[in-house]
């Protein structure tokens, strides 16, 4: 990840954040594709989390909009609407990650499947990827 966007930076984050928002969304649906016989409670759970991943997705979209057509000057609460939105984006994550956590820990569906245990910890190094890219734009 590099640093030099300057005033850009905001539209960076978002960039970030847009592509990670989708590859979580993806994923549970790739996790129900891959376990047919995950027990409900997850499905259902995985069902409201793509829903959730997909609003702030869309969110996310409607910043970098916002941003695309404010030109080279981003105000400042255009900005901090930024920051608070990828703050949003990081916790959204290290829930997503503890769903992921309590499927690959709590379902038999999963215990008995070891390229599911591959994927789920792929899934979930994906999403510590995204926290700490977020947590480094945040910090700088």
């Amino acid at each position: 990840m590099q640093f030099y966007y300057g005033p850009q930076m905001p539209l960076r984050i978002l960039d970030e954040a847009e592509f990670w928002k989708q590859q979580e969304e993806e994923h549970t649906v790739v996790i129900r594709e891959l376990l047919p016989n995950l027990e409900a409670k997850f499905v259902e759970a995985l069902k409201q989390w793509e829903n959730a991943l997909a609003t702030t997705h869309q969110k996310v979209v409607q910043f970098i909009e916002s941003i695309s057509r404010s030109g080279e000057y981003i105000p400042s609460s255009l900005h901090q609407d930024v920051l608070r939105l990828t703050e949003f984006c990081l916790r959204q994550s290290l829930d997503f990650i503890t769903l992921c956590r309590q499927i690959k820990e709590q379902s038999k569906a999963v215990k008995d499947n070891p390229v599911a245990v591959s994927v789920l910890n792929h899934i979930i190094r994906e999403s510590e990827y995204f926290i700490g890219i977020a947590r480094a734009l945040l910090s700088a």
